[in-house]
């Protein structure tokens, strides 16, 4: 509903409709008291949680905010996409969630999310942040092929060059999060699959969904989190603690 009540305006750039600041502004306006709710809701914590609500809500509430891309810059990428998954373990480190709960935060809370921000890069045409182009995995995000190629280990039917297969595609990507998120990419891009997602394209041809989860994660690692210019956003405090000394 916000982003119907808070269309694109007419601007000669094509990227970064700057609409997006307004949109980000009545969220993160709102975020603190979603938080507050959130672990107001929570049964009766057991001893041991990292910070006192009203510390972690303002923790939380700056995860959840950068989580949907920079409203100065007007752009959206994997370093956004790792901020959820920081708000995520700040929710269960402050017993909200539960480590059981994780498939069903993947299949639902995550799944939504990927449907707002794909919402949010179509109508504000957000800048992908740190995009290495046909280099790339995803312009965007990286944690989707992850998840959604665990979701489909051991599956009979859907094999990695499945993703080839428009009439699946359309057929089953409501249901899995990899098919979806290549739907979605051949929507948006123009032009043979192999020339503008030459990444997605090698991986179709691996022979299991257990050597891509392995392999994507490998990459996640070392094009996410061990790239300064991807972290460099994300915050620690009482919930996520930076354990090693600055001099180190």
């Amino acid at each position: 509903a916000w982003i119907d009540e808070t269309p694109p305006i007419q601007q000669a750039m094509r990227y970064g409709n700057k609409a997006f600041k307004a949109w980000h502004a009545r969220m993160a306006e709102r975020a603190p008291a979603l938080m507050a709710e959130l672990l107001e809701q929570r049964a009766a914590p057991e001893s041991g949680a990292p910070a006192a609500p009203a510390d972690a809500a303002a923790e939380l509430a700056a995860y959840f905010a950068e989580a949907f891309g920079s409203p100065t810059r007007i752009d959206y990428g994997t370093g956004h996409e790792l901020q959820l998954l920081a708000w995520l373990r700040g929710l269960e480190l402050m017993q909200v969630l539960d480590p059981a709960d994780r498939p069903a935060v993947v299949l639902r809370v995550f799944e939504r999310y990927l449907a707002l921000m794909r919402r949010l890069q179509t109508t504000y045409c957000l800048e992908p942040a740190g995009s290495h182009g046909v280099w790339g995995l995803d312009d965007y995000q990286h944690l989707v092929f992850v998840f959604g190629a665990a979701q489909l280990v051991g599956h009979a039917r859907i094999q990695p060059s499945s993703i080839h297969d428009e009439e699946l595609l359309a057929e089953a990507g409501a249901d899995y999060l990899y098919l979806a998120a290549v739907a979605f990419i051949r929507k948006v891009k123009k032009g043979p699959f192999g020339e503008h997602s030459p990444y997605l394209n090698d991986i179709s041809a691996i022979d299991s969904w257990d050597k891509v989860v392995k392999g994507l994660l490998r990459m996640y690692e070392g094009e996410v989190l061990g790239k300064l210019p991807v972290v460099q956003h994300l915050r620690f405090g009482a919930l996520l603690p930076w354990a090693t000394p600055y001099n180190d």
